[in-house]
C-alpha cells in the first residue's frame, strides 16, 4: 500500500499529538516495511525527535511547495496525494483535507478528544468554532475514524451523531523506551542530577485547570504530617500554574513542591516515574491519559480520576478518586504510602495490563488491520 499521513504534528509538534504521530508512523514502518509511507507536511523541522524521519528510505517526505501552507494542507494537498498514487490517507490529528472524499483516495482520521466540547471555557470562542468545523467535517467525510479511547468514541457519537460502526478504538502506544525498565544505577544518577528526595509523589502533564493540580495541594490538608512527602511536578503552565503557586504559598507548602518544567529527556522522565511512590493524575477529562500508561509501564502505582478515559488507561488495579474531593485523594495517597501489599499488587498487575494493551506491536497490528479493512 501507498499510505499518506498528515505529518504536520510529526515534524512540528513536540508534545502529545506529535508524539502520537511519530510513534505510530515509526512503528508502522518497523513492523510493516513492505508498505510505502508518505509524510505530507507544511514544513520539515529537523530536531532530535524528527531526525529519524529525514533521509530515511522508509519515508518519502513531501513539504508544501507554496507560501500558502495552510491552504495546501487543508485543500491543495489532495492533488499531491493523487499524483503520488496514495491508496489511503491518515489524518493523524483530528483533520483531513477538504474534498478528499471525492478524490477516490480512502481516508481515516484519528480523533484524540473533544475537550473543546466538554470544557468550552478553556478555549476561546474562535477556537471552539474552528475546531468544531474541522472535527465535524473530518468525522462526517472520512471513510473511517480512529478514536484513541472508548470515551472519545462515545463523545464522537454523542456530539456528531456518527454511526458507532464507523469508529474503531485503537489505543496509542507509548514511547518505545518505556517498555524496558531502567536500572537502579541509571535511576540513582537521575535522582542525584535533579536533587530529588528519596520519597516523593509525582504529577506529569501540562499545568492547566482541566488537569486539576490544585486538588493535590488541597489534599495535603487531610494528610498527617508524616505522610506529607514532596510532590514532583513535570509540566509547563501559564496562568493556572500561577494560581497553583499562590495556593502553595498560602498553605505554606513551598518546601514540598518541586517544579521540573523544562524536563524534555524521556529517559530521565522514565527514571523519575520508576522512583516515585505513586503518580497522581486527577484530571477532569482526557482523551486517553498517556502519563497513566507510562506510569504503569514504569511499575509505578497510579491514583487517577474516575472520569472520561482514565479507567481505560489505568485498568483494574489503579486507585480512582472523585476529582472534586480532596479528602478522597488524601485517603488514596495514604493507602499507597502505607499499604505495602496493595502497592506491590498495583505495580505487578499494572505492568501486565499496560503490556497487554499499550505495547507498540498490539497498537500497530490493530492499525494495519484497520487500514486493510478500509
Amino acid at each position: 500500500m501507498n499510505i499518506g499521513f498528515d505529518a504536520k504534528r510529526l515534524f512540528c509538534n513536540f508534545t502529545g499529538l506529535g508524539n502520537y504521530s511519530r510513534t505510530l508512523v515509526n512503528d508502522l514502518a518497523n513492523y510493516y516495511p513492505e508498505n510505502a509511507y508518505h509524510l505530507y507536511t507544511p514544513e520539515i523541522r529537523n530536531s532530535a525527535v524528527t531526525a529519524s524521519f529525514i533521509n530515511n528510505p522508509h519515508f518519502q517526505n513531501h513539504a508544501a511547495g507554496t507560501a500558502f501552507k495552510s491552504l495546501w494542507r487543508s485543500y491543495s494537498v489532495v492533488a499531491d496525494l493523487k499524483r503520488d498514487g496514495i491508496d489511503l490517507f491518515h489524518g493523524l490529528s483530528n483533520e483531513i483535507p477538504l474534498k478528499i472524499n471525492k478524490s477516490g483516495i480512502k481516508s481515516v482520521v484519528t480523533i484524540h478528544d473533544l475537550i473543546f466540547k466538554i470544557y468550552p471555557k478553556t478555549f476561546s470562542l474562535s477556537e471552539q468554532v474552528i475546531y468544531d468545523l474541522k472535527f465535524k467535517y473530518s468525522c462526517q467525510h472520512a471513510d473511517k475514524i480512529v478514536a484513541i479511547s472508548e470515551s472519545t468514541k462515545n463523545d464522537i457519537v454523542h456530539f456528531y451523531e456518527i454511526d458507532p460502526e464507523k469508529i474503531e478504538v485503537i489505543y496509542q502506544a507509548c514511547n518505545p523506551l518505556f517498555y524496558t525498565l531502567r536500572t537502579d544505577e541509571e535511576n540513582e544518577q537521575v535522582i542525584q542530577q535533579y536533587q530529588l528526595p528519596k520519597d516523593y509523589l509525582l504529577y506529569v502533564g501540562s499545568v492547566e485547570a482541566r488537569k486539576n493540580l490544585k486538588i493535590i495541594i488541597e489534599s495535603y490538608e487531610h494528610l498527617s504530617p508524616q505522610l506529607q512527602i514532596p510532590i514532583v511536578v513535570i509540566g509547563r503552565g501559564g496562568k493556572y500554574k500561577q494560581e497553583v503557586e499562590a495556593m502553595i504559598a498560602e498553605k505554606d507548602l513551598n518546601h514540598l513542591v518541586i517544579w521540573l518544567d523544562k524536563l524534555d529527556d524521556n529517559q530521565h522522565v522514565q527514571s523519575i516515574y520508576q522512583c516515585a511512590r505513586a503518580l497522581i493524575y486527577p484530571s477532569f477529562y482526557e482523551g486517553f491519559g498517556l502519563p497513566v500508561a507510562e506510569a504503569l509501564l514504569s511499575k509505578t502505582p497510579v491514583i487517577t480520576a474516575l472520569t472520561s478515559s482514565l479507567t481505560e488507561a489505568g485498568g483494574h488495579h489503579s486507585i480512582y478518586i472523585d476529582p472534586n474531593n480532596a479528602a478522597n485523594l488524601a485517603d488514596a495517597i495514604e493507602k499507597v504510602l502505607t499499604d505495602t501489599n496493595t502497592v506491590n499488587n498495583m505495580k505487578e498487575s499494572g505492568l501486565i495490563y499496560a503490556h497487554q494493551n499499550f505495547t507498540s506491536i498490539v497498537a500497530t497490528k490493530k492499525m494495519m488491520d484497520f487500514y486493510k479493512s478500509i
